[in-house]
């Protein structure tokens, strides 16, 4: 039995590139083509892959969210994140939401079957070689975002918390589950942070603290 493969990729190029290096090996099967994160998901329930292969930076939802939406829903497949360097802000979050490691998108041919075989059995894809520099950005990246938005906006720990899932594109339900909060609970943090931004809507908190993360001062 073949090992079946789901790709989310919004570079069409680079994921037909995917394609045909996996089509080359007689174990696995690649069942689709994702472009976006709502569209993983979506064919996560319809082809129920055994791996996914799924990028970080896609429209519409990205691949944090993607990951977090399957592994809740369908927590056998198995998600491998395709990452740069560039990434490390959002690696550990996947990571966090059950995705079972990540690869550098200039990995080799088999090394990357290689990693599917043995993320389909169970193993972490965790690249010695990198962990420790990814985790350390990440962790800088997001120590330097919770200081910067609680000196500008004086928001709780607990405000912070929230705002940087909504800004990273979570809904107000998916807030909730993950901080395991009633969505009481979830919309008042929401509205008060909206107050504290001088934000009218999640779109207008978005660009304020996009600007405010994006300053030097």
């Amino acid at each position: 039995m073949k090992i079946k493969v789901l790709l989310a990729d919004d570079q069409a190029i680079l994921a037909d590139g995917i394609k045909s290096v996996l089509s080359s090996s007689e174990e696995l099967e690649v069942v689709g083509v994702a472009s976006n994160g709502l569209e993983a998901v979506a064919l996560a329930g319809e082809k129920r892959p055994d791996v996914i292969l799924m990028d970080i930076r896609m429209p519409g939802m990205n691949g944090v969210i993607a990951t977090k939406e399957i592994k809740q829903n369908y927590p056998e497949i198995k998600v491998i994140v395709l990452t740069t360097f560039d990434d490390s802000e959002y690696i550990l979050g996947a990571i966090n939401n059950g995705a079972s490691g990540y690869l550098l998108k200039d990995t080799s041919a088999a090394m990357l079957i290689d990693a599917i075989k043995n993320a389909y059995a169970g193993d972490t894809i965790l690249p010695a070689k990198i962990a420790r520099r990814i985790a350390d950005a990440a962790k800088m990246v997001t120590n330097d975002r919770e200081i910067r938005l609680k000196r500008k906006f004086n928001l709780s720990d607990r405000e912070v918390e929230i705002a940087l899932m909504i800004y990273e594109g979570f809904t107000n339900k998916q807030i909730a589950s993950a901080l395991k909060l009633t969505d009481g609970t979830a919309r008042n943090y929401i509205s008060a942070i909206y107050e504290k931004l001088g934000a009218a809507s999640r779109t207008e908190a978005a660009e304020v603290m996009k600007h405010a993360l994006s300053s030097e001062n």
